[in-house]
């Protein structure tokens, strides 16, 4: 049996030894294809937004055929009064969307701890919320940018960022979640004549789309039986005389307040968390750093909530809290999850083989801290290890991250020994490929 096997058929968590982050991309990228044969996806849970976009990058670079999905965390603290960005909600809701549908090709879901230990909408919320727009359907414009407004959307003067719209006569400019450009719908009365995407910058029109899918902006919805909903739900949490708080005022009268996604409890009938849209033989792997990322978050969120509840002590009506576990996993229910899942954990340290471990038998990148600190000369290390791993029969690959750069490097490396070098603009060429 193969490591990839092993690992797709285990039904306990592992640990992936001899796996360094620069492997991983790789790595996930070969589970993906192998978990693709069972219909199901290969889950990455970084310890935070920078590992995450940096494997999803680096498997969109060096495997294109794979489908990348990107969920993640929001970008504010616990119990902040500030809500996340409207880029992020949107990113968090086009993702939660595209786990609904089917793919015909290998799939990577890219996350975060933070994304993961959070609740948010369920599998049939998102399904509900979503609308298919096309020219020719007939859909009032009133009604439309009332439905914007309940979704999330914030009216602007010119559309720039995805959760915008503006309405401007019989044109209404729009960037929905999940859309890589802004839309333009011209209506004939209540009919939509057109769509076509058009670039923010420039407000230049760029191409025609055949139709669309609108999805909402935000997790915290203002449509008539959400805010119903709140309203008794925060009465009966926090009293009568919580509806003097700015906002249940806000809420009531169907405004949005900054930070009242912390709430979302309170608008909907219940939440799920991101397990829940996933299929259930999903294959679920962490990176070493996750373990220390959980507790931390874990930590923060006890910390945040208490700091609330005493300034709330000490000043009646100044922030209302709810309890953690309703919008994020308790501790005892992460560790549940992470065991039902299972949820291998990598280490880009090499262990024996056991039924816990596979070796992936990947080394770290060689380090050169040794001759730093002997203040030996860099490149010629540089360059006698590349001619090492040569006569080994090995191919060494060089990557910097733009062409200045390059070419810095590769005269610096010339000038040290190094012979027989091949610049290229791309990976594939460099390795003599396509």
């Amino acid at each position: 049996m193969t490591d990839i096997q092993q690992i797709l058929e285990s039904r306990k968590p592992l640990t992936l030894a001899g796996a360094p982050t620069g492997f991983l991309p790789s790595l996930m990228s070969d589970l993906a294809r192998a978990a693709a044969f069972k219909d199901t996806p290969a889950v990455y849970i970084a310890p935070d937004d920078t590992a995450m976009r940096g494997l999803a990058d680096a498997v969109r670079y060096f495997a294109p055929e794979i489908d990348i999905v990107v969920f993640p965390a929001w970008d504010c603290l616990p119990y902040d009064r500030a809500s996340p960005s409207l880029r992020i909600s949107a990113e968090r809701l086009a993702a939660l969307h595209q786990l609904q549908r089917n793919s015909a090709k290998p799939r990577v879901i890219a996350t975060t701890i933070n994304a993961v230990t959070q609740r948010t909408l369920s599998p049939f919320r998102i399904r509900q919320l979503v609308t298919h727009l096309a020219p020719g359907e007939r859909i009032d414009r009133d009604d439309l940018t009332a439905k914007l407004q309940a979704n999330g959307y914030i009216r602007v003067e010119s559309v720039a960022d995805s959760g915008e719209y503006a309405v401007r006569g019989g044109i209404l400019d729009l960037f929905p979640s999940g859309e890589k450009e802004a839309l333009r719908l011209d209506f004939f009365g209540d009919e939509i004549e057109s769509i076509r995407r058009f670039d923010p910058a420039d407000q230049r029109t760029v191409g025609r789309a055949e139709s669309f899918t609108l999805l909402p902006a935000s997790e915290a919805l203002l449509d008539a039986e959400n805010i119903k909903r709140f309203r008794g739900r925060y009465r009966e949490l926090f009293g009568a005389t919580a509806t003097g708080d700015p906002l249940y005022q806000a809420i009531s009268e169907g405004r949005r307040l900054a930070g009242m996604e912390h709430w979302l409890p309170l608008f909907e009938d219940g939440l799920a968390t991101v397990f829940d849209h996933l299929d259930t033989g999903a294959l679920h792997v962490r990176d070493s750093g996750t373990p220390a990322a959980a507790e931390a978050r874990f930590e923060s969120i006890t910390d945040y909530h208490q700091n609330r509840e005493n300034m709330r002590t000490s000043e009646p009506g100044s922030y209302r809290p709810l309890d953690p576990d309703t919008l994020y996993l308790p501790e005892n229910e992460w560790q549940a999850a992470i065991a039902e899942a299972p949820l291998h954990l990598t280490s880009p340290f090499r262990e024996p083989d056991s039924d816990t471990v596979v070796d992936m038998e990947v080394g770290n990148a060689r380090d050169f801290a040794p001759e730093r600190k002997a203040n030996a000369n860099i490149y010629e290390a540089v360059v006698s290890h590349i001619e090492t791993l040569r006569k080994d029969g090995k191919t060494v690959v060089l990557g910097s991250y733009s062409r200045g750069a390059r070419e810095r490097l590769g005269g610096l490396l010339e000038e040290h020994g190094l012979t027989g070098a091949t610049v290229a603009d791309d990976w594939q060429t460099a390795l003599g490929g396509d």
